[in-house]
């Protein structure tokens, strides 16, 4: 246990967590970074590396890798202690700091922003019993690499962003790209889907697969099945599975928030309902909120603002531009 005790400490190194990292350092804030993955970046890194961002201000398109690169740079400007590969537990009061938890240790901290995204989380599969056996080497639930398709036959499941987004990605490098989905319509952007129809993809709509045919972790076949229980056969070489992810916030259910379902309600404060102690990003839910990026990357500032007043009465919430503090 360390007995210095910082302003605030971001639980979560996604793209709102490291956002709000360099603004708490645009408010001379002390700043540490706990993190469970390995890695800062949070799902971009984990799971989506090598797919482009459109959706993001000044950037009509980048890397995901790329894009938390930068953010990671620009982190670093709050100069913050960085601990990967933690878990916070507990977080009680003590005067005017809480005494934060983790599994490796205690932190002591003025306040806390919560910017876990959607908490841990875990690919939701096909639910094959042989599905098991390809994991990791022809089956696959994120991308790390898109030229390790190159010339090959994939299959893309799914009917959402992220699978049409694949499907699109991977249309000039594998040999062919062919996406099933369950049902008749997308849940992904219409200007996706347009450019999907548009494409060369093969698209196989109400159709699940039944069968992954294969032996040694190589995968050389699938049977389809439709509504009506028709099959066919489909020769693939590599399957990409796109059904979303299992997320738990884990211990923070259990710090007292109010909750909406798997969310922390916060206010235009972006406060929760514990003084101190702040949620930005994917995680948080209040009327009118949408899920995205660059929404959390608004809602990084606001909480740190306040929390720098919330520690410091007579400072401004609002603060100089950045134009000012770099001149």
């Amino acid at each position: 246990m360390t007995n210095e005790i910082v302003d605030i400490t971001i639980i979560g190194g996604g793209p709102t967590g490291l956002f709000a990292s360099f603004y708490a350092g645009m408010r001379e804030m002390s700043v540490k970074i706990i993190d469970s993955l390995p890695q800062l970046g949070g799902q971009l890194i984990e799971l989506y590396p090598e797919k482009y961002i459109y959706d993001v201000g000044g950037f009509p398109k980048i890397l995901a890798k790329e894009f938390v690169a930068n953010l990671v740079t620009q982190a670093h400007y709050s100069k913050p202690e960085i601990l990967l590969g933690e878990t916070a537990l507990t977080a009680t009061r003590d005067g005017d700091h809480f005494v934060l938890k983790t599994d490796k240790g205690v932190h002591l901290t003025r306040t806390i922003l919560i910017t876990a995204g959607i908490g841990a989380f875990q690919p939701r599969k096909i639910g094959l019993p042989e599905e098991i056996s390809f994991e990791g080497k022809t089956l696959h639930y994120s991308i790390k690499d898109l030229e390790s398709f190159k010339d090959k036959n994939v299959l893309v499941c799914g009917g959402g962003d992220s699978a049409v987004d694949w499907a699109l990605m991977l249309e000039d490098i594998a040999a062919s790209v062919t996406l099933v989905h369950r049902r008749e319509r997308f849940t992904a952007h219409e200007t996706s889907v347009n450019q999907l129809m548009e494409s060369k993809v093969n698209v196989l709509t109400s159709r699940a697969i039944k069968v992954i045919e294969g032996n040694d972790g190589i995968v050389r076949g699938v049977i389809l099945a439709d509504k009506e229980g028709t099959e066919e056969r489909l020769p693939v070489e590599h399957l990409i599975v796109n059904y979303g992810n299992i997320s738990s916030l884990g211990s923070l259910k259990e710090w007292g928030f109010e909750m909406d379902r798997n969310s922390i309600k916060v206010n235009t404060r972006m406060e929760t309902n514990i003084e101190g102690i702040y949620a930005a990003g994917d995680i948080t839910n209040y009327d009118g909120k949408v899920k995205l990026i660059a929404v959390g990357l608004g809602e990084a500032p606001i909480a740190v603002n306040h929390a720098k007043s919330h520690i410091d009465p007579k400072a401004r919430v609002q603060p100089l531009h950045s134009t000012s503090v770099f001149s």
